[in-house]
């Protein structure tokens, strides 16, 4: 009974997107024929600090108190956490402000706080909030949220440092934060659900303590409520790896390892879903209701036939209006990789926070793409 439910909800995903597909401007997975907005590409953008080397990331957002462009690199690490160099072991500030136009490091913060962030929210007041999804093998860092005053001074943290669990005071991978519309906290919790691909998989992955799910806090930091299992059926998560609220106040959820975003109110209660945006690793909505989400994981192997690259529609159709293309890539081919993180200023430009797989490419943490 499991294995049929979790076939049909494979089923039923497979053929919303098909019925999707038709009326299309364009082929939806591969790109072609959908129009590229900004083509032209600034790679290793942005100041770096003298000495620093650029590291990967994952997340990247608009201060909306000024519409400058916040991120974060992994203190010179290329992989996604783990062992070896992590800003745990090289504790330089991993957080950047830089000015939209020209690139110029206006704050940099963070450092002895981290082991490995990963998402990132800058919310209504200019306060930064971080994901550090990685413990440090003392078990002193790690697997918390953290808040940060504008110039950098350290407000909250939620979660147990260095212990990963999944009670109301715990987190196990979290991989993104966000300030809803009425000053709530929402963490995506679970990083590990992407790479299980059997239902006896998600079982297994349930039974020894891995989590897919949303958890909600009060502005103070006090639990409040969460939603979600690992699973493929509306309300379970196979790695929620990004988060966003649109005009409407909804929270949107890129569920990457099921790839599609799923939406709900700010109860948790599941409203509809998204299908053709790819392997979601991050999303922003813009002012003008326009959804920008980047596929950085499609491939031969997970996801085959996509490309990878920024997928953009409007708020209330699953449907798309234009791509930017990723990078190709020896491994993938013309699928491609590309960044896991995206923001869009008050001009159009679009900006990508580099993951392991596309920072050998980019050059840099972040990379800028233009209209002209």
């Amino acid at each position: 009974m499991q294995f049929s439910k979790f076939k049909c909800a494979v089923f039923f995903a497979t053929a919303t997107l098909s019925a999707q597909v038709v009326g299309q401007s364009g082929n939806i997975i591969t790109g072609a024929g959908l129009p590229n907005p900004n083509p032209v590409i600034h790679n290793e953008w942005g100041d770096l600090p003298s000495g620093r080397e650029w590291g990967s990331t994952a997340g990247i957002d608009i201060d909306p108190t000024d519409g400058h462009v916040v991120g974060y690199e992994r203190c010179a690490s290329g992989s996604a956490g783990g062992p070896g160099v992590n800003c745990d072991s090289n504790p330089v500030d991993p957080i950047f402000k830089f000015d939209r136009h020209s690139g110029e490091i206006l704050a940099n913060f963070g450092a002895g706080i981290m082991v490995t962030p990963h998402g990132i929210h800058v919310d209504d007041e200019g306060n930064v909030w971080v994901a550090d999804f990685a413990g440090n093998a003392q078990g002193t860092k790690g697997h918390q949220v953290h808040k940060f005053s504008p110039d950098g001074e350290l407000l909250m943290s939620l979660g147990m440092a260095g212990q990963p669990g999944n009670g109301r005071s715990h987190f196990n991978q979290p991989n993104d934060v966000i300030v809803g519309p009425n000053g709530n906290i929402y963490v995506a919790d679970g990083h590990s659900g992407q790479n299980m691909l059997t239902e006896q998989a998600i079982i297994d992955g349930r039974r020894s303590g891995q989590t897919g799910r949303i958890v909600k806090f009060a502005p103070d930091g006090t639990y409040l409520t969460q939603w979600g299992r690992l699973g493929t059926e509306h309300g379970e998560f196979r790695t929620p790896h990004a988060l966003e609220f649109d005009s409407q106040g909804r929270l949107w959820v890129a569920d990457r390892g099921n790839h599609r975003i799923e939406i709900f109110d700010q109860e948790g209660n599941y409203l509809e879903s998204r299908y053709t945006y790819g392997r979601i690793s991050g999303i922003f909505i813009t002012d003008d209701d326009m959804v920008y989400a980047i596929d950085s994981e499609s491939g031969p192997t997970r996801h085959e036939a996509w490309h990878c690259g920024v997928r953009i529609g409007p708020l209330d159709e699953d449907r798309i209006v234009a791509f930017i293309p990723g990078y190709q890539t020896a491994s993938r081919g013309e699928q491609g990789t590309a960044g896991e993180g995206v923001a869009v200023d008050a001009d159009g430009n679009v900006f990508a926070a580099e993951g392991p797989a596309s920072l050998p490419l980019a050059g840099g943490a972040f990379t800028k793409y233009t209209a002209n």
